[in-house]
Formats: structure tokens, sequence, C-alpha cells
């Protein structure tokens, strides 16, 4: 019987090393959003991403295995669009990174982030064009696509 993982899950395969994929998903501004606080990049590291007033959320480096492995602990999460703002605390982000033949796969899993969850769609789509778009071009590229700085004050 056929019993698909329920969290959400992406696969994208590059031409660059695992190292450069390391590095890449580690420069989490360079991909995600300029908006963070914090260092992103050491175990251990807590840091705080933001998205204009619709999301807010604190990660945690709880796994971070050179060139294979890195996974975020959501300490903290607040969504302004959901009827429980939290729905991503006590989630994991996971990248496991490996080596098809001359090509780099990322694996990217929210494990929790499941359809369930009322911002299921929104955040798998969310997701979907981080991983499949920003963070493969930053790879890529050495450019990603990342969410500008809102200005202060606004």
């Amino acid at each position: 019987m056929n019993n698909p993982d329920p969290n959400f899950t992406t696969t994208i395969s590059v031409d660059q090393s695992p190292e450069e994929a390391f590095a890449a998903i580690n420069n989490v501004r360079g991909w995600w959003g300029k908006d963070i606080e914090g260092s992103t990049a050491n175990l251990g590291d807590e840091w705080t991403y933001r998205y204009k007033d619709v999301h807010r959320c604190t990660m945690k480096v709880t796994e971070m295995v050179p060139n294979k492995k890195v996974v975020w602990l959501v300490v903290d999460n607040y969504f302004n669009f959901t009827q429980d703002k939290t729905e991503w605390k006590n989630t994991k982000v996971v990248f496991e990174i490996s080596t098809h033949g001359n090509k780099t796969e990322i694996r990217f899993t929210h494990a929790g982030l499941v359809p369930a969850y009322e911002c299921f769609d929104v955040c798998s789509n969310a997701w979907g064009s981080y991983v499949n778009g920003s963070l493969r071009s930053l790879i890529a590229t050495g450019k990603g696509r990342p969410n500008p700085k809102e200005p202060k004050g606004n």
C-alpha cells in the first residue's frame, strides 16, 4: 500500500557540488528573505525571518552535517492570514544533500507542514518557489531571488 509522505517536500537537482549547495542553503538571506535577524550559519544559531506583517518566524539550527544536511526547528511563528497564527511552531525544515551521478540533489522537507494546515497550499506554493526558483538560482548562478528587506517604519 502506498503511504505518501503528508509533509510538504520538493527535490531539486543542480550541477554544482554538495559544498556549494550547502553554502547556499545556509545563506538564507541570499534565497529566502533579506529581512533576517541573527546568524543562520552555525549549529545552535537562532534567527528570525520576517515578511512584511504577513509572516514572522524564529528558527533554530538543530542539525548541521557539512555538505549533507541542515535542519531548522521552528521555535516560534506568526501568520496574519490563518486562524491558528502559530501553525508552523515546532515543525522542522530539513535540507538533505546527496550526489546522484554528476548531479547534486537537494531534498527539501517541511516536516509538520501537512495538508490539514490552513496555510498548507499557500506555504507549499511559497516553499516551492523559494526552493525550486530562488535557492536553485543561488546555487547555479550565485544570485537568488529573496524577498527584499522592508524599509523601517512602513
